[in-house]
């Protein structure tokens, strides 16, 4: 079987991408308690976030250094160090968004509130939906194209979602100032970044599964 001597490598790709899963939640979840304005679990997960950001270096790192130095993989180890290079740019998005709002602290219109929440939610299932895609590429590489139509999907929706809080932030709400427009429109951005991210993912995994059936 393909990769059948890279056991130990498989494994730690795995964990670093349950630490992707997992920093992604607590994304999500920070942003929902900023929200509804609960200081103490936001901060929470502002701690648990970063520390799970470290962790997921730390395992990239290691996963590195095992592929060069027992020379796994050669014939694809630029992908899957690719791969982990964009899947780490997810959580690192993640990290420095929540961040932005403890330093930033954007007032979030009451009436913006639920859009919000979706926006981040629908944002987050695209890069969430990267984790089982990367894990069948090294199991069944034939089911990725099947499992990344998801990211697509979330990610065509997270637009929309963007589009539409940017139209009523400039055109909807009044009272706002320009400022507070403009910066509810960095927060809007940074959160649909994610799913940007996300699309690039899935773009990757599929040559690479490609490359592998072929």
């Amino acid at each position: 079987m393909f990769f059948s001597r890279t056991k130990k490598s498989i494994e730690l790709i795995d964990a670093f991408l349950n630490c992707v899963d997992q920093g992604l939640l607590l994304f999500k979840e920070g942003v929902k308690n900023y929200l509804y304005n609960n200081m103490e679990h936001f901060n929470n997960d502002i701690v648990q976030l970063a520390n799970t950001e470290r962790e997921s270096d730390k395992l990239r790192r290691e996963i590195e250094t095992t592929l060069y130095m027992q020379s796994l993989m050669p014939q694809v180890r630029g992908d899957v160090m690719q791969l982990l290079e964009e899947m780490d740019n997810l959580i690192d998005q993640a990290k420095k968004n929540l961040f932005q709002f403890e330093v930033e602290t954007p007032h979030i219109p009451a009436e913006l509130i639920s859009d919000f929440i979706r926006l981040t939610q629908t944002s987050v299932s695209a890069a969430e939906s990267t984790i089982p895609a990367a894990k069948s590429y090294f199991n069944e590489p034939v089911n990725v194209s099947e499992k990344i139509h998801r990211v697509y999907f979330y990610e065509k929706e997270t637009d929309m979602l963007a589009d539409i809080i940017r139209r009523k932030i400039f055109k909807e709400i009044p009272g706002l100032r320009l400022s507070e427009k403009f910066h509810l429109r960095y927060f809007t951005l940074h959160i649909e970044n994610i799913s940007d991210t996300a699309e690039k993912v899935a773009d990757l995994l599929s040559i690479m599964a490609i490359k592998r059936i072929v």
